[in-house]
């Protein structure tokens, strides 16, 4: 079916929910009036359906190529044209900075393109989506020189970015890394090692492409402490001459075939120190937050496609009879849209969607606040809520979003293991999504190990802040009482954790992901108390979209019916510590 963008459940978060309408009071998004930014998620909308939703199926049955003798890599047919009509609109350019030709909006409306853009072809946003965190990296840490050689082209989308993280004996522990970066006396650096699973590492798409490597200098440390990061173009800048940075093959994945996975071979190419020799975890962390915020909106955005394809085909599936009685009399069976179980399926898909796009875009608005609001305490607020729901978001959105979309194909039954529907892709693509930029286990230890205790606790601290200033103005707030609940409940897991995990590492390890999906369900609990407190008060006024209205109304109602009460066995499963995970020996795995 052709993809349907979410424009009014946008504009009611968006502007009536989350206030982003006063963005534009702001100096840097001046230009972000409302109907400016309801312009753009329309065009945003059509551009999804009618040029990037076509290229998805030819983009999984074709995958990628990979030519041993010359070591490029062709993308799937419709790919380069759909990806210069991306880079013609500048949609690239969207959230850049103007300074070298960025259209400087908001960072919540690329939250919402890049949704968009993963509903209908996850493999082909990719492709700009790393580019993304290149440039934030460059901008935030690169020379000055740096900054005019890269970012107006990787900018304009003329040329795409990497991040070459991972190698063959590492991925999460990048202490261990091998390659190594040996200095030139012009000041450039001969890089040589291998990195492993390197997104858009070699395509057709653009002119060159620049690879953001990490590496060690001689004498460095060997530990995370001594890895400095590197900017290594495929094209020398300049002459043109082909640096020694190939593509070695591609990875071989149970989905995103249409997204170039390649193994980099850097054989004493040129590259160029980025920020200071041996800082290059900060510079990476620049790009991997980045990475993590847009790998939630690739699980909200599958998610989102899989309840539309499997709601289009409920309403028309035919097959027994309602257990109230017929509904549809003058056919041989009711549609399955009428079985409470199809139902169950339908609602979970649709209210956690919905919820998780509303911690999705609450998160973009505190990005946005972060670096625009003229005020410093509300900037360090702003900050603390975005580093805090990072792991957050990548973490419940992807693990939610993959569920969300094996319920789908749930709802299809037979019709959905097979590729005459789209739903068997839709789950082969969101498997990945769990795993990279940090498994979910690790954006769990994150939140737990790292974020709880940072700024001595102000992190967490803000959030209930936030949470607990919401119970008290708004005392007859709808199911006020359930989202207390919940509150009260990660206030009591988060001082278990601070009880415990200092004493005991290993207990931190057991809660960790518990504790970030406590977190995840109480923020949305408290973002659905705002949608519902919404919807009530517009419909009491008579305006507003009223179906919608009261589908919200009924949709809150359901989250804290059958969702939220998760929360009781969350909490149980972290305050019953690490005994029984940690208790096997060795010989008893194999008993």
């Amino acid at each position: 079916m052709r993809y349907q963008a979410p424009i009014e459940d946008l504009k009611f978060l968006l502007f009536d929910v989350l206030g982003a309408d006063r963005l534009h009071e702001l100096a840097p998004y001046a230009d972000a009036t409302p109907d400016l930014m309801t312009a753009v998620i329309e065009e945003a909308g059509k551009l999804a359906a009618d040029v990037i939703q076509p290229t998805n199926q030819v983009g999984d049955r074709q995958g990628c190529h990979y030519d041993t003798d010359t070591k490029n890599v062709t993308t799937p047919d419709g790919f380069r044209e759909a990806y210069r009509t991306f880079v013609e609109g500048g949609w690239t350019a969207l959230d850049a900075p103007i300074e070298f030709g960025g259209q400087g909006l908001p960072h919540t409306l690329k939250f919402i393109v890049d949704e968009m853009v993963c509903s209908t072809n996850l493999s082909l946003g990719m492709y700009p989506g790393l580019t993304h965190g290149a440039i934030s990296a460059l901008h935030t840490h690169g020379s000055d020189e740096l900054k005019q050689t890269y970012l107006e082209k990787l900018i304009s989308g003329e040329w795409t970015g990497t991040m070459c993280l991972t190698e063959p004996q590492c991925g999460t522990d990048l202490g261990l890394i091998s390659t190594r970066a040996t200095p030139n006396e012009d000041g450039s650096y001969a890089i040589e090692g291998t990195k492993i699973w390197i997104t858009g590492g070699e395509h057709d798409l653009t002119d060159n492409i620049v690879h953001l490597v990490l590496a060690k200098l001689p004498g460095a440390p060997d530990t995370t402490k001594g890895i400095s990061l590197f900017v290594v173009p495929k094209f020398l800048p300049g002459s043109g001459e082909r640096n020694p940075a190939f593509c070695g093959g591609l990875e071989h994945k149970m989905g995103i075939k249409g997204s170039a996975t390649c193994v980099m071979n850097f054989e004493g190419a040129t590259g160029w120190l980025v920020g200071e020799p041996n800082d290059g975890m900060r510079a990476m962390f620049t790009m991997m937050n980045e990475a993590r915020l847009m790998v939630g909106m690739q699980g909200l955005g599958l998610a989102e496609m899989a309840y539309q394809e499997s709601l289009g085909f409920a309403r028309e599936r035919l097959q027994s009879r309602s257990l109230s009685g017929p509904k549809n009399p003058d056919g041989p069976a009711d549609p399955i849209l009428v079985h409470p179980d199809v139902r169950r399926m339908l609602m979970r898909q649709k209210v956690l969607n919905e919820g998780m796009r509303a911690l999705a875009l609450f998160t973009g608005q505190q990005l946005d606040l972060s670096v625009a609001h003229p005020d410093e305490a509300v900037r360090e607020q702003a900050d603390d809520l975005v580093q805090l729901l990072t792991p957050v978001v990548k973490a419940f959105l992807t693990d939610e979003g993959y569920n969300n979309a094996n319920w789908g194909l749930q709802v299809l039954g037979g019709s959905g293991f097979t590729q005459d529907w789209p739903l068997e892709q839709l789950v082969r693509d969101g498997r990945i999504a769990r795993i990279y930029e940090g498994t979910n286990g690790i954006q769990a230890m994150d939140l737990v190990g790292r974020k709880l205790s940072l700024k001595g606790g102000q992190l967490v601290r803000t959030l209930f802040a936030e949470l607990t200033g919401y119970l008290k103005a708004n005392p007859e707030a709808p199911h006020r009482e359930a989202l207390k609940g919940a509150v009260k409940a990660l206030e009591q897991a988060t001082m278990w954790l601070a009880s415990n995990a200092p004493k005991d590492p290993e207990q931190a390890g057991a809660a960790a992901t518990p504790y970030l999906r406590l977190m995840a369900l109480t923020v949305i609990g408290y973002l659905w108390s705002r949608m519902a407190a919404v919807a009530t008060e517009r419909l009491e006024a008579g305006t507003g979209h009223r179906p919608l209205l009261e589908a919200k109304q009924a949709s809150a109602q359901y989250f804290f019916d059958k969702l939220l009460p998760e929360i009781q066995w969350l909490l149980a499963d972290i305050e019953s510590g690490k005994d029984t995970l940690m208790a096997f020996s060795d010989d008893h795995w194999a008993a």
